[in-house]
């Protein structure tokens, strides 16, 4: 197996002299889909940009990628006087005054999501992993699901919300709870099961294809990947290649576990959603519970058995250098909490935004 790999982020387009989300009618999309054929696309809210890498065969190639996207994205949106910025949540910036992208996919979905529609000013990072199999795919995303809490932690990075500090580490998963079909999914017995489960959507006419079932993670409908899709876009290109990373060679460990007849234990939705919401509120910071042993436990200390878990498999995925900076992460602090470092410094979101800036395009 290649474990190929494919990222996805979004990111918020600034006006620099405000510094406030700004709608500029999708021209940064237009321009640079001249440079990266197809590798940009425009969002559901005028103020996002969302770009795609092409199928990495490795974590090295990840890394070009990422790196190169946010460069020219960067270097488009500011030969239109305006900045990108990868946090899960703007500082201040207030939803209602945020235009709708023009498009009959985007008018369908507000007309019947309504505000909690209009109100997702969110911005994410989606990874996927190539799985061919579609019942291995299925079989993975059942034992995944346990580790999605340890790698939201990780990916923290929106503490602030329309000039509120939430509480949260992450308050972007807050907002789009109010979407239907997101949040920890539930186990299926295999492909069979959950295509069933699809069809019955699409017949009862609650959706009319399986892009619209918006997990937390998801066996993807037209692609033969696993989509993760839990984790704020973090603030730097060293973060997202990092998680990436984390992700690949845990997806490739349960693949091995499996082809030898060796299962990782089965959790419910209700108990892996404890730990999600610890996660939410205190990202790498609080406690998580260990179900195996049902105490409390640091979640720094449950990603650090993650990462003993996966390492076995890390050095044949070339990844070993990537995954070396998740230590990085656990003690410098997540984008969360670097932002709240800012403001308890310097009381301004202002100045929270100026360093969300500098840490978008950090090394590029």
């Amino acid at each position: 197996m290649d474990f190929t790999l494919g990222v996805e982020e979004e990111y918020q387009v600034i006006d620099p002299n405000t510094r406030e989300l700004t709608s500029h009618e999708q021209k940064i999309v237009e321009i640079a889909d001249e440079i990266l054929e197809g590798q940009v696309k425009a969002e559901m809210h005028q103020a996002v940009v969302e770009v795609g890498t092409v199928i990495c065969k490795d974590i090295k190639e990840v890394r070009s990628q990422v790196t190169h996207l946010r460069k020219t994205i960067s270097e488009v949106a500011s030969g239109l006087g305006l900045r990108i910025a990868a946090a899960g949540t703007h500082p201040f910036s207030e939803w209602e005054k945020q235009l709708i992208t023009v498009h009959p996919r985007y008018d369908e979905i507000v007309q019947e999501l309504q505000d909690a529609a209009r109100s997702n000013l969110i911005f994410g990072l989606h990874v996927h992993v190539g799985i061919e199999d579609r019942e291995m795919a299925i079989h993975i995303y059942n034992s995944v699901r346990y580790f999605l809490p340890h790698i939201y932690a990780l990916s923290t990075n929106s503490p602030f919300w329309e000039g509120r500090n939430t509480g949260f580490k992450s308050f972007r998963t807050k907002v789009f709870d109010k979407f239907p079909r997101t949040g920890i999914p539930d186990f299926f017995t295999g492909a069979g099961e959950y295509e069933r489960y699809v069809d019955l959507l699409v017949q009862t006419k609650c959706i009319d294809n399986a892009k619209k079932i918006w997990w937390d993670v998801r066996v993807h409908p037209f692609y033969p990947t696993i989509e993760f899709r839990i984790c704020d876009v973090p603030l730097t290109v060293d973060e997202t290649v990092a998680i990436t990373a984390l992700i690949q060679a845990l997806v490739a460990k349960l693949y091995i576990l499996r082809r030898s007849n060796l299962n990782f234990i089965i959790y419910k939705r209700a108990l892996i959603n404890e730990n999600k919401w610890r996660a939410s509120r205190y990202g790498i910071e609080g406690k998580m519970i260990d179900f195996g042993k049902s105490i409390e436990v640091p979640t720094k200390e449950l990603i650090l058995e993650l990462l003993e878990f996966v390492d076995d498999v890390v050095d044949e995925l070339g990844s070993r250098d990537e995954i070396n900076k998740i230590h990085k992460i656990l003690n410098e602090g997540t984008g969360a909490d670097r932002q709240l470092a800012v403001f308890e410094k310097t009381k301004n979101l202002n100045d929270v935004v100026d360093f969300i800036l500098k840490e978008t395009v950090a090394g590029i």
